[in-house]
């Protein structure tokens, strides 16, 4: 997202600040909180008392804020500081962060993520990452000790993937538990569930493996086993058809994820939530490249479908327009603009992010951004 101008005239009355359903929810406006790691959950990995602050100070009356990549187990831990949802002991944690968001009138997802080989024996429990099949991979893991290469994984034998599965089921009853709205698999950025649907980190030859229809396997699976807990108009699931973060790769990535989105439309999900072709290693959209949700997606997909990546105000507003997405997911400028529905509305300067606090720390540039009505009445005190 560009930065802001202080002179943008406001347009409280376009698509994108217009009611839209999303399953049994009627939000008031477009813009979402998109998933964010910020690593800074308690010891236990449950929700800190400055994440919950963080999440009450974005939520809006009647907007949607999917909550950060939450474990679903130890084993399928990738980043130190970020919450688990894996014992039920995190869920008073999670309870009073559902609480702070309904208590300002917004809605919220739990996001469940199992990092497969993107991990480090330090965070799971000291075995080998698992992944379908064993792939050269150099990427990193934040341990305890800072971000560290990734650990040698293995190869996730059939007889293990139930028990993940049923991780996955109890992770989403725990979500209901706390009280939460719904939940996102998140099947994106080359976690354990895009490891296994794109076939160059997907080697395998079983029932997993090889064709499309066996590579969805596991992620239909894990839809299947949150639609069995929440039903299928409170799960959604996020994908990144374009996406290389994680080293993944597919041969044919639109019959791919073309092949997911009809089955996922048969499911009869909440939503989709793309992540778009601008989120290469960086923030820009080249030139003649058409976002994924005005193709292939919305094709095959007739439910709602939630677009993110590095959107501005306008940008936003010509997807909904177009149809290609229902709601738009805002992620850094939403980091440092707890009112950013507010802020787009009213064509208010935007803060800039910081993204040297992105990755863990302390309230500092976490939650102490004031709204644009508090920094204005601050500023015109110190005159």
């Amino acid at each position: 997202m560009k930065n802001q101008a202080n002179s943008i005239t406001p347009y409280g009355h376009y698509k994108l600040f217009s009611p839209v359903n999303l399953g049994p929810y009627t939000l008031a406006h477009r813009v979402a909180l998109a998933p964010m790691t910020r690593l800074r959950s308690d010891a236990d990995d449950a929700p800190s008392a400055m994440m919950v602050k963080f999440y009450e100070q974005r939520a809006s009356d009647g907007g949607l804020l999917i909550a950060e990549a939450t474990s679903v187990s130890v084993s399928g831990r990738s980043y130190f500081g970020a919450p688990g949802i894996y014992a039920d002991e995190q869920i008073p944690a999670w309870k009073k962060l559902a609480d702070a968001v309904h208590a300002k009138g917004g809605t919220v997802f739990a996001q469940l993520f199992h990092g497969g080989r993107q991990s480090h024996v330090d965070m799971t429990g000291g075995v080998a990452p698992v992944a379908p099949s064993v792939v050269p991979f150099e990427g990193l893991s934040f341990t305890p000790s800072g971000w560290m290469p990734v650990s040698e994984h293995r190869v996730l034998p059939l007889d293990e993937i139930p028990a993940i599965i049923e991780d996955f089921r109890t992770a989403a009853q725990r979500a209901l538990a706390a009280g939460l709205d719904g939940v996102e698999l998140h099947g994106a950025n080359g976690y354990l569930p895009d490891q296994f649907l794109q076939d160059g980190t997907n080697k395998r030859t079983d029932s997993y493996g090889g064709s499309i229809e066996n590579r969805a396997r596991l992620m239909l699976e894990l839809t299947k086993a949150l639609i069995a807990v929440w039903g299928a108009d409170r799960v959604g699931v996020r994908i990144s058809p374009s996406g290389e973060w994680g080293g993944v790769s597919d041969s044919n990535p639109e019959a791919t994820f073309a092949y997911l989105a009809t089955e996922l439309n048969q499911l009869g999900v909440a939503y989709i939530h793309v992540i778009e072709p601008r989120i290469k290693g960086d923030s820009t959209l080249h030139e003649g490249q058409a976002p994924v949700a005005s193709g292939f997606i919305r094709k095959n997909f007739k439910g709602t479908i939630i677009s993110a990546g590095g959107f501005d105000r306008e940008e936003a507003e010509a997807i909904i327009n177009r149809g290609d997405a229902d709601i738009v997911a805002f992620g850094r400028f939403f980091s440092s603009n707890p009112d950013l529905p507010e802020r787009l509305k009213n064509g208010y300067p935007l803060n800039p992010y910081v993204r040297d606090t992105f990755w863990g720390g302390s309230e500092i540039q976490y939650n102490d951004f004031l709204s644009y009505n508090k920094q204005a009445k601050t500023e015109n005190q110190t005159i």
